[in-house]
């Protein structure tokens, strides 16, 4: 690849964060145009296409299915009863309602991906602060945030550590074991910041409305059901990967996808259509393309230089190229979509790792599992920054992407500065967090 292509490539890389961080134009739309720049100008090729398609294949999977999964769960009504009772514990308390909030996505975002925790929570989160008549957009940010946070206590909480996760063969139970505390203490840092970040709602006392009875659940049948692929689900991405016939995460959402379609379908409640249409295909696009992009940026070869370049740098000490990672990693994840800036770390850490010596050459090749326990806390080094930097700002994970797209459909436009008021202030104490964490597992 010659000096100008390698330019150009970079040059359309950085103009589309541009264009999406100066909110010049729709992040999809402007992603889409450099991705077809990319080819026009003969910078991307078939070949080019399907590695992409490769790297993305789970992480979007992931996503899709728990879109299904969660737009279909939500038709049951069992989440309009949960925001009844939401309402009815918060006793007009703003600082209840915030903490409350906290203790509800935390726990739905262990089970499923980040972005569809936002999707399944968001109308109790919005119909929440309209009955205590305070702007649902710092709520709604607040959830993106927590559900970014929450989505390290598990491996399939987040698209971003899933991806780690998968490249080094790390199983559901063995994620468990290594990084769920990391995600609790990121989730439970968020607590002391709630009265500064939002103060007036922390200090609201409002008189709640008059209670209603809380909504009937109707077809008992239908909800039966759909709470059993949820049960099926959560029960697969435990065990799914210890099968005899290996059933990895991405295909227990798309599992999961197709029976929630089948139940929607079978109870009659409304066409498989409507559900499809729901699906937030914007945030799939944007981030396929993302990942398109990434991949370009990669063929440059500038992070296999890095690779070596760390080496030359810090040798073979890993603590130290871990906190690195988990800083500059967190940096490009708060102004790119988690996913793909991680698959391109992931290239140019095993590419250091290897340089180190720390693994043989045989490490590069997709499928190897085979790490050295003093190799793990650099890949969740990795977890932490690409997972928490994400928080930062809009743009930063599928999550925040999916909330602003509820705001905006609630008529409420959220720019990236005001975003950044909420998500840089977080993230910075996270990221502290995360770097004693891996500097903790360090030195055990």
């Amino acid at each position: 690849m010659s000096t100008l292509q390698i330019w150009l490539i970079v040059g359309i890389f950085a103009g589309v964060i541009l264009l999406i961080a100066f909110d010049v134009l729709d992040m999809m739309v402007a992603a889409l145009l450099g991705v077809s720049l990319l080819i026009v100008l003969g910078l991307l090729d078939r070949n080019d296409l399907q590695e992409a398609s490769k790297v993305a294949g789970g992480p979007l999977a992931l996503l899709f299915g728990g879109m299904v999964v969660a737009r279909v769960l939500a038709k049951t009504g069992v989440f309009d009863r949960i925001g009844a009772v939401f309402l009815h514990a918060t006793g007009g308390s703003g600082k209840r309602f915030l903490l409350l909030l906290v203790a509800l996505v935390a726990p739905v975002c262990a089970l499923l991906p980040n972005a569809t925790t936002v999707i399944l929570l968001a109308p109790i989160i919005i119909g929440v602060a309209r009955a205590l008549r305070v702007d649902f957009v710092g709520p709604m940010i607040l959830a993106a945030l927590v559900s970014n946070s929450a989505g390290m206590l598990t491996l399939v909480g987040d698209p971003a550590t899933f991806l780690v996760g998968s490249a080094i063969g790390l199983s559901f139970t063995q994620y468990l074991q290594q990084v769920s505390l990391g995600g609790l203490l990121a989730v439970l840092v968020i607590l002391p910041l709630l009265s500064r970040l939002m103060p007036d709602i922390w200090r609201l006392r409002a008189p709640l409305p008059p209670s209603a009875p809380a909504p009937r659940i109707e077809r008992k049948g239908f909800v039966t059901f759909a709470l059993l692929v949820l049960a099926v689900m959560v029960v697969l991405f435990l065990v799914g990967e210890s099968l005899p016939s290996r059933i990895v995460p991405p295909a227990v959402a798309i599992i999961g996808a197709t029976l929630a379609l089948l139940v929607i379908y079978g109870a009659h409640v409304e066409p498989v259509d409507a559900v499809l249409r729901d699906v937030d295909w914007k945030t799939l696009v944007f981030l396929g393309a993302i990942f398109v992009l990434v991949q370009a940026f990669t063929k440059t070869g500038l992070l296999q230089g890095l690779s070596l370049q760390l080496y030359g740098w810090f040798g073979a000490d890993l603590t130290l190229v871990a906190l690195l990672l988990l800083a500059g990693i967190g940096l490009l994840s708060s102004l790119l979509a988690n996913i793909p800036v991680v698959a391109a770390a992931l290239i140019m850490t095993k590419g250091y790792l290897v340089a180190a010596e720390a693994v043989p050459e045989v490490a590069l090749a997709a499928g190897f599992t085979d790490w050295p326990e003093a190799t793990l806390p650099v890949f969740i080094a990795m977890m932490f920054g690409a997972t928490l930097g994400g928080n930062a700002t809009l743009v930063g994970a599928s999550a925040n992407i999916v909330s602003v797209g509820i705001c905006a459909g609630q008529g409420e436009r959220v720019s990236f500065a005001r975003f950044a008021r909420y998500g840089v202030p977080i993230t910075l104490v996270q990221l502290g967090v995360g770097a004693l964490y891996v500097g903790v597992m360090m030195l055990l």
